[in-house]
């Protein structure tokens, strides 16, 4: 009952923040390129992090890694939602890459493309090796970058193989990469299928089981394989036993 009169309150003075600070890194993103700097990608993370807050999800950081994480990184999850498009960047320094369509969504398309978000179309073979050597290019200034090896919504169960793009990343690169396990308690509510992304959203916020919990595994070390398909494999190997372990055995 208190939860239910603390949303009443506050989940709309949520969303009225995040309608402001919306038209501003709008607005900001007019701006030219060479404006755009560290300080809009750090807005553009923290109005994804208010946004899942304004979802009302209970979104948590698991560490499963027994081992310190490194400061430079290639971070891979499944992606069985469409709130891991919102909740990764809430949680990581990263800049992601999407499939090309993002690009073309009225606001927040504007707002991902000045925050640096890399495009690929999916079915375009020049587009996939652009999009591969701009990771490459955005690795070796520094960046941390987020990748979905399963090649995009999948449901909530791991696909059947990753493609190698991240772990060709890894191997040209010498950075690591940190698997994150991302598991919804309401598995069903939030896998996304064929409904719009504001349909499913709203069914997020709709939600009786609002837990989210993304864990986070030892790193995996470039150093370790000698191709990508081996090293993907091995990563893809390790997610069905988390699969396993998180969401049990079918």
């Amino acid at each position: 009952m208190l939860k239910a009169i603390k949303n009443i309150f506050l989940l709309p003075l949520i969303w009225l923040f995040i309608l402001v600070l919306s038209i501003v890194l709008y607005i900001l993103s007019h701006l030219p390129r060479s404006y755009s700097g560290r300080y809009y990608h750090y807005l553009s993370r923290f109005w994804c992090k208010i946004f899942v807050r304004g979802l009302d999800v209970d979104l948590r950081l698991v560490h499963q890694n027994e081992q310190p994480l490194p400061e430079h990184f290639i971070l891979i999850a499944n992606h069985p939602s469409a709130l891991e498009d919102f909740g990764v960047p809430s949680l990581f320094d990263v800049y992601p890459l999407a499939k090309a369509e993002v690009r073309k969504w009225i606001v927040l398309g504007r707002i991902s493309d000045y925050a640096g978000t890399i495009y690929v179309k999916r079915g375009s073979a020049s587009s996939r090796h652009a999009a591969l050597q701009s990771l490459v290019d955005a690795v070796k200034a520094g960046k941390n970058i987020v990748i979905f090896p399963e090649g995009g919504c999948k449901g909530s169960r791991i696909h059947t193989e990753f493609k190698t793009g991240a772990f060709d990343v890894s191997l040209q690169t010498g950075v690591p990469i940190v698997p994150a396990f991302l598991h919804y308690i309401d598995q069903e509510t939030f896998e996304w299928t064929d409904e719009s992304l504001v349909l499913k959203l709203w069914q997020i916020f709709k939600t009786n089981n609002n837990q989210v919990n993304y864990y986070v595994h030892d790193a995996l070390s470039p150093d370790s394989f000698t191709n990508k398909e081996s090293y993907a494999k091995h990563a893809h190997s390790a997610y069905l036993q988390w699969q396993d372990e998180y969401l049990g055995k079918i």
